[in-house]
């Protein structure tokens, strides 16, 4: 008697287990025709859902970005002069790397504006030698390098805070190199200078009879 019971039992078993199988597929594609379907919103798309009409929502109040601490500690008002952190030696000479990677292609090894990528086409930025920008404020430079202006493009992913510091401080080092007064140089480097403004131009023509290979 109890093993026609367990045979029937197995028989059973054996006749729901395809039955059952074929339930669980169809519930499984069920679940994932309606993952691919589930309602949303593309970017900046409006909802009527919210009272302003956008279904891109602002941060919950109280929230804290992740890095923005670290990033907010050294972060300059746009028209405020004021440099958080120590201008020495080390941070020119970051500042000169950095902005020979990022900067000189269009603002120019000197500052001028003539870098490479401006000379073959596209905008020329403003040189850092007018007026206006030698008398920017030197948020005026953390906002463009964080935010972006104009034709150029922010740089806040590719430049942490700290570079952009050390970026202005060479851009200000630039700008004095080019309107530095007299008497702020030493007494040998006025000499070389009056030397330099003294002496006759470098004849560059070559003669029409001599080999320039000599």
């Amino acid at each position: 008697m109890r093993c026609s019971i367990n045979l029937s039992l197995h028989s059973r078993a054996r006749f729901l287990s395809p039955a059952l199988l074929a339930l669980a597929c169809s519930l499984l594609s069920s679940c994932s025709q309606e993952m691919a379907s589930q309602p949303k919103y593309l970017p900046l798309a409006p909802s009527s859902f919210f009272a302003d009409g956008r279904s891109a929502r602002p941060l919950v109040k109280g929230v804290v970005p992740r890095g923005s601490l670290a990033q907010e500690a050294l972060a300059i008002p746009p028209n405020s002069n004021d440099f958080p952190i120590p201008v020495t030696r080390d941070l020119l000479l970051r500042g000169r790397e950095r902005y020979n990677i990022f900067c000189s292609e269009c603002h120019g090894i000197t500052g001028d504006g003539n870098g490479i990528i401006a000379l073959r086409g596209f905008r020329h930025p403003p040189s850092y030698h007018i007026d206006r920008l030698r008398q920017a404020p030197t948020g005026h430079f953390y906002d463009v390098m964080t935010n972006g202006f104009g034709a150029m493009q922010d740089y806040s992913a590719q430049v942490p805070p700290r570079d952009r510091l050390a970026i202005i401080a060479f851009i200000r080092a630039l700008q004095f190199s080019q309107h530095a007064p007299a008497t702020a140089l030493s007494s040998a480097d006025r000499d070389a200078l009056s030397h330099a403004a003294d002496a006759p131009p470098a004849d560059s023509s070559t003669p029409a009879d001599k080999d320039p290979h000599e």
